[in-house]
Parts: C-alpha cells; structure tokens; sequence
C-alpha cells in the first residue's frame, strides 16, 4: 500500500511539473556578455528570471521591447510598456525595476522583484522572481498560457563604471527573441540542475528544479573535501570553495531519491 500511495504522490507531482515552461538560457546578439533565463511556473505562479552581466560595469536587460531603427530599444509591446532591469552599485537597492519612457535614463518603477547576486571571475550572476502577473501597468505581463516567446534586449556600459549613462552605440547593446518551451518529467531531474558560472574562481550557484538535500564536493582523485547541507527550499544554493586549490572538483548532489554528478573548475 505504501508503494502504491507513493506513486500516486509522484505521479500528481509529475502533472504539476509538466506546468512550466522555460526558454533555456540565451546570450544576446552583437558579443554582449549578457544571458537570459526565463522560466514561468503555472502552479506557483511565478516567473524565475536568471541574468548575467560583467561585473565591472552597469547593465541592463529590457523585455517585452522592439528594436527602434536597428539600435535603440522602446516598450512598444504589452500596450504600449515594457519592463527594464538595471544592475548598478549607484543605486540603492542596486537591481532596479525601471520602464522605457523614450530616450534618456529610464525612470525606475515599483521594484516587483525579489533577487540574489553573486560574483565569479568577471561575472555577475542575479537570480530574481516575481509574480507572472501584477497590478503594475508598468510591468510587462507574462501570463502563463499566453506567453510563448519574449523579445529582450541588454545594454551594459561601453567602460567600466557604475554611473548609469549611454551605453557607447551598438557594439554595447544586443537583441534576441527567446521561444519558451514546456519542461518535461527529466528536467526536473537531478541530473538536469545547473551550476554555473563554470569555471569559477570557487564560489558559484547550484541550481536545481527539485528537492536537494546535500552537496559534496569531492576532489578529482575522488576525496571528499567540503559536505552542504540544504537547509532550504532555495532552488539555487550557493557552493563557495574559493580557498581550495585550483583545479576540477566533482559535487555529488543528493536528495531522497536521487543522486547526480556534476563537474566544476576552479581557476
């Protein structure tokens, strides 16, 4: 019996999973180093959005934009509106919720984002959710049964400063359309988290779209060197091991009923 109300445990839970769909990660055109994740989840009704950028610099990802004259960028979609986020040290917090108004420093808006940021060899990595809908005309509205591709564009300053300014021209902007795709059973797997980024000067994010209990990092002549325990419902936990030697290190995640192997570099 036990066996029996188990799998029927799984096989509603599988149902629900069926009820996401992302557009894998996407760089923008034009060797921006900016990628995009977007990920919406029908049952919690949330959008999980994972963004990198330099990290030495301001930058920007705007959706739900077209491109103006093959450069600029307007929020000419979703009525008239389109959302902007702008990473910057000069604002407080800095991640900001911005909307296109036209040309200029775009004003900043409601902040509807919740978010986490880390930083490895020259890379900012920013993890944010938010609800797929909200009562915010200026936010871009994702719902879920509707939305099936989003245009982005990203900008990130043409020098190394946090000053919030132009960008530089074209060679600091790009654009892509990103296609969502429903998630099966196997990506929520444990055999389908990502770490990232990969290589890493030793601090970096697992991320996972199912239970994880427990990390182990084992070196590459199979020691066991560091365990985590997760805590949390956090689907990406954070694994520092920026005081080890450089080299390749195997993380062993583990959960109820899985366990998967995933390699990483420290440099």
């Amino acid at each position: 019996m036990k066996k029996i109300t188990l799998s029927f445990i799984a096989l509603i839970s599988l149902a629900g999973f069926s009820q996401s769909k992302s557009t894998g990660t996407v760089a923008l055109s034009n060797n921006v180093p900016i990628t995009a994740n977007f990920t919406l989840n029908n049952n919690t009704s949330q959008v999980t959005l994972v963004l990198t950028g330099p990290s030495d610099r301001w930058f920007g990802l705007g959706f739900g934009t077209q491109v103006i004259a093959g450069f600029g960028m307007d929020g000419i979609e979703n009525g008239g509106q389109a959302d902007l986020l702008v990473f910057t040290t000069a604002t407080t917090p800095n991640l900001t919720d911005r909307w296109f108004n036209g040309t200029g420093n775009p004003p900043q808006d409601t902040q509807n984002w919740t978010s986490s940021n880390t930083v490895s060899g020259g890379t900012r990595t920013i993890t944010l959710t938010r609800s797929l809908t909200t009562t915010d005309s200026n936010d871009f509205q994702m719902p879920y049964n509707t939305t099936n591709s989003i245009n982005i564009g990203g900008v990130r300053a043409s020098t190394a400063t946090f000053s919030v300014g132009p960008h530089g021209g074209s060679a600091s902007a790009g654009y892509a359309t990103l296609q969502f795709t429903t998630l099966g059973v196997e990506d929520f797997s444990l055999n389908a988290s990502q770490v990232y980024p990969n290589p890493s000067n030793g601090a970096f994010l697992v991320k996972t779209k199912t239970t994880l209990d427990k990390i182990n990092v084992y070196s590459q002549v199979g020691a066991l060197v560091k365990t985590i325990e997760v805590n949390d419902t956090s689907d990406a936990v954070e694994v520092n091991v920026s005081g080890f030697q450089k080299g390749v290190y195997l993380l062993e995640l583990v959960n109820e009923t899985e366990k998967s192997w995933k390699k990483v570099i420290v440099e």
